[in-house]
């Protein structure tokens, strides 16, 4: 086996190509040998710029990015002040004061808000697309995998269940016993039982970048990513090498 480099966030000093979006749905394409590649459609960007960490006034480096604006008459008034200057006593005691009010983007409300560590040379406002995926090979995918409700052990953790007779009897898909008779008198954490199933963030590595297309602000990755079709996705380049 190949040896596999990781990148720390300590060594990486420019922020990596990264971008938000909706995850569409899953087809098929053809290269130009006539391979058939399962590719999964990523509506990426265009993102808004929101706000710039920095060092000296936040303690990290990070850049804010939006995804599909929202209307305002579904945002409060925090969301709209985040994104544009609202006039209030606050603002105005702050101004008097002498501290400095952070930029703002000066656009819609935005349903989709994440940050990226690193820094970049970009300024609060501007937009970002996915054109600058042209010259990435590989990508990190991190959405909300599909909840499934509180689940058995057989869909859950993949077990065998019972036996069909001998003893069996209206337990067919139970887990069988956990204990751990006098002792230790407990059961280990950890241990894998019924519960919650699914609805958790998940992070899909290394995935190959089949196509881009800038017009259509769309994103074509090998392979399957978390997530039911229109759910909100964040894209990065990997930083996994080897």
């Amino acid at each position: 086996m190949t040896d596999v480099l990781w990148k720390t966030w300590g060594e990486v000093k420019d922020m990596s190509p990264s971008i938000l979006g909706r995850k569409v749905g899953m087809t098929q394409i053809y290269l130009e040998d006539g391979t058939s590649v399962p590719v999964t459609v990523i509506q990426a960007g265009p993102c808004h710029v929101l706000q710039v960490r920095s060092p000296s006034r936040d303690g990290y480096q990070a850049v804010q990015l939006g995804f599909e604006d929202k209307p305002r008459r579904l945002a409060n008034r925090s969301e709209r002040g985040h994104v544009a200057k609202l006039e209030s006593k606050r603002s105005k005691d702050r101004v008097a004061a002498g501290v400095e009010l952070l930029q703002k983007a000066d656009c819609e409300p935005q349903r989709f808000i994440r940050e990226f560590r690193g820094g970049a040379e970009v300024e609060v406002g501007s937009t970002l697309t996915v054109e600058q995926f042209s010259e990435v090979r590989r990508v990190d995918v991190t959405g909300t995998s599909k909840g499934r409700g509180f689940s058995g052990v057989m869909k859950r953790h993949n077990f065998s269940g019972q036996r069909a007779t001998h003893g069996v009897k209206k337990c067919h898909r139970y887990a069988g016993g956990t204990g751990c008779s006098a002792s230790p008198s407990r059961v280990f954490k950890g241990t894998r039982m019924p519960g919650q199933y699914g609805n958790t963030q998940t992070t899909v590595r290394n995935l190959e970048v089949v196509r881009v297309d800038a017009e259509n602000n769309l994103l074509l990755v090998r392979g399957a990513v978390p997530g039911p079709n229109g759910g909100f996705v964040s894209v990065q380049e990997t930083n996994k090498v080897g």
